[in-house]
């Protein structure tokens, strides 16, 4: 009798740890079933991906989605909505909400208000400070919880812990990998008259390169006299990429595409738009980023999609927020570097899928293989597009790489065997829940 699966993927390029190949993907009760030539099989749904590739689900593990307190900007069913419009399958949505979430009542309601409303799975990172310090072991384990993460230079919210002491306190009672805003607030303080009224370009001036790196060595420091394992958030500086290849027993780090697609010549072009917190810098910067990607010191990738309204970026430099939003160009603006030589497609799926697992212990996704969630990103690596803000699925609507045209384009989102996202459209209802993690698996 022929094996019956719930979904199957046929004729499509499955990019996974046997590296690329034409293979089908069955699927049964959300998880992968079987990967080979299932020609003889049959299904309720079968997808024909000839001519694509089948990704594992991308996770972008750094998200601002607003909710609750500044739902004007963005709510997690819209922010959702862009990323399974963008190939994106699960995020871990940032602490600075308001109220911030540094509690097992803020996590539990974000939990709540996410289930079965977003479109994607998802996370929370919960905030370390100096008044919950002594929770954070309990807080980094409860459902939904992606780990704790630390402010050291001030953004936006009021999750500023900028001492080596508040940070140790905190990190001494860590057990999983807990993620860091890595800017030294003291050296920021010194240097806000280096801020020039009007002008977005002198924000890399004010928060410059020597900020990022003082704080990122000490930050290495704790960690090494808490014996605590450390990630560090949006590397932006040729430096601490140097740096943390010599700590990648305790550190690991993130990329993000805006750093390494966009520097600072396009202040001129963009102003407020291209305001982001650490800065966007001088090429030699994202020329220090990519070396991070090519040698393996970059761990993996993360949007950083922090939206903001055209009206609150509209207002002069400085009194404009530092943001941009990304969850829905990721994969896009990506695969173009993919298609123009600077990384492998495997590197991709390394640094969006296997590189989350990896360092942050997610509990059967990550990767195509038997046994783990059916989340695949399926794309269309030769397909040319220009990326506008009319297809913006924030509720920002808009972005920095309006008519920037790319080739690579995200075709599908397919979340635990459910067709999210196909062709531009959203074609499911609602089904996100909470990722698991192997260091917080309920009882």
């Amino acid at each position: 009798m022929a094996t019956t699966f719930d979904l199957i993927l046929t004729g499509g390029t499955v990019v996974n740890h046997d590296g690329e190949g034409l293979r089908d993907v069955g699927v049964r009760n959300g998880r992968i079933a079987a990967i080979g030539d299932l020609g003889q099989a049959s299904a309720g749904e079968t997808i024909d991906c000839s001519g694509l590739h089948i990704l594992p689900g991308v996770v972008d593990s750094q998200v601002h989605f607003r909710e609750p307190g500044l739902e004007h900007k963005e709510d997690l069913e819209t922010g959702s909505r862009a990323a399974v419009l963008g190939g994106v399958t699960a995020v871990f949505e940032m602490p600075n909400t308001n109220p911030l979430t540094t509690s097992e009542a803020a996590l539990a309601d974000k939990v709540r208000r996410a289930t079965g409303r977003m479109h994607c799975d998802f996370a929370f990172w919960v905030g370390g400070t100096r008044d919950n310090a002594g929770d954070v072991g309990e807080l980094e384990r409860l459902p939904g919880a992606a780990g704790i993460k630390v402010f050291m230079g001030s953004s936006t919210g009021d999750l500023l812990v900028e001492d080596d002491e508040g940070v140790a306190s905190i990190l001494k009672n860590t057990r999983r990998r807990a993620a860091f805003h890595s800017e030294d607030e003291f050296r920021l303080r010194e240097r806000l008259g280096e801020r020039v009224e009007g002008d977005a370009s002198s924000h890399p001036v004010w928060r410059d390169e020597i900020a990022a790196l003082r704080c990122t060595e000490r930050l290495v420091s704790v960690a090494r006299q808490t014996r605590a394992r450390i990630h560090v958030l949006h590397v932006s500086t040729a430096e601490e990429i140097a740096f943390l290849e010599q700590h990648k027993d305790v550190a690991t780090c993130e990329a993000t595409p805006h750093h390494l697609t966009l520097t600072a010549d396009d202040y001129a072009r963009l102003g407020t738009l291209l305001q982001m917190n650490p800065p966007v810098r001088a090429a030699r910067h994202r020329d220090g980023v990519w070396h991070g990607i090519s040698q393996g010191i970059v761990d993996v990738l993360g949007s950083d999609h922090a939206p903001h309204t055209l009206a609150e970026k509209a207002k002069p430099y400085p009194a404009s927020p530092s943001g941009m939003t990304g969850v829905q160009t990721l994969v896009p603006i990506m695969l173009d570097h993919v298609n123009a030589g600077r990384l492998t497609l495997q590197r991709f799926v390394d640094l969006s899928s296997h590189g989350p697992q990896r360092i942050l212990g997610m509990a059967r996704k990550g990767r195509i293989a038997a046994g783990y969630d059916a989340d695949f990103t399926i794309v269309d690596l030769k397909r040319r597009e220009i990326i506008t803000n009319a297809q913006a699925g924030s509720k920002a609507g808009w972005t920095p790489y309006d008519g920037k045209q790319v080739t690579g384009w995200p075709v599908g989102t397919i979340v635990r065997g459910n067709r999210v996202m196909w062709e531009g459209e959203i074609v499911t209802p609602s089904h996100g829940r909470a990722v698991e993690f192997s260091e917080a698996l309920p009882a």
